[in-house]
């Protein structure tokens, strides 16, 4: 096989606007598994919410990895283990609650079981519990309340703002610190030096692959790392422009199939 690993972001890329995963995707990606194909399945979701995916593909029975929180965790699809984790400091966490207050944002932390928000009626915070299938708890100020090493601080933002908004963030925080665009709507504010190119080499090495013999889809912003990291990066056709001039080729977009289309263009399937 040309690829040992195929590596691949969810929404907007795997995922078509339903949120599901059409067969001749899924067919595609069975195949690949069956012929000894590793998938790396790459969100800035929690864990919990790649657990559907995962099913769908049976990365359990396959010896396949998750990679949550734009590389902030990456862990077996099987066994549940973490290979690696990498939060950001509490302090920190806290002090980006309380900068964020003064903007037009709605801030949605998660502890890998529950989401905590200020406004469980915000913008976009039913759509995140519902789509990680994760229950929402409602803390009045999230910046008093914060007990723990969070992984993100995700923000839900109005689409028209979100590019002056993060102009905004990126201005306030601390060099260790980055604001990236995971959506039209989501902005997630992580340690710099977590991306998911450093997720995609964590699980070269878990898995004692070259980064070389790794294709990776993504359509966003936060794929950027990733898709250089591969040997080869796929952008969806629906991806921003700033996505596929980063990749190494365009495929068709992620409501009409251009996984399954790039692995056969490639010769990544066993039927190829």
């Amino acid at each position: 096989m040309k690829y040992k690993l195929i590596a691949m972001d969810l929404d907007g890329t795997l995922n078509n606007d339903r949120k599901t995963i059409d067969p001749p995707t899924r067919d595609a990606l069975l195949a690949a598994q069956a012929a000894g194909v590793r998938l790396l399945l790459a969100s800035a979701r929690p864990l919990p919410g790649l657990y559907k995916e995962r099913d769908l593909l049976d990365l359990a029975s396959h010896r396949g990895l998750l990679m949550a929180y734009n590389g902030g965790t990456l862990a077996d699809a099987g066994s549940g283990e973490r290979l690696c984790s990498f939060p950001m400091d509490a302090a920190e966490a806290r002090w980006v609650l309380l900068a964020l207050e003064a903007l037009p944002v709605t801030p949605i932390l998660d502890d890998g079981v529950r989401f905590y928000v200020a406004d469980r009626n915000g913008y976009k915070v039913q759509y995140e519990c519902a789509n990680n299938r994760m229950a929402c708890v409602e803390i009045p100020r999230l910046a008093e309340a914060l007990d723990f090493a969070p992984f993100k601080i995700l923000m839900s933002v109005q689409p028209r703002e979100i590019k002056a908004v993060q102009a905004k963030i990126a201005a306030l925080l601390p060099p260790q610190l980055a604001v990236v665009q995971t959506a039209a709507f989501y902005l997630e504010v992580i340690p710099r030096s977590i991306d998911k190119g450093r997720g995609l080499r964590s699980a070269c090495d878990a898995l004692g692959i070259d980064p070389a013999e790794t294709i990776a889809f993504g359509d966003s912003e936060n794929d950027i790392p990733m898709l250089r990291a591969a040997g080869t990066g796929v952008a969806m056709a629906n991806a921003s422009e700033e996505v596929k001039a980063a990749a190494d080729w365009v495929t068709l977009s992620n409501n009409e199939n251009g996984i399954a289309a790039a692995l056969h263009h490639f010769g990544a399937l066993p039927d190829a």
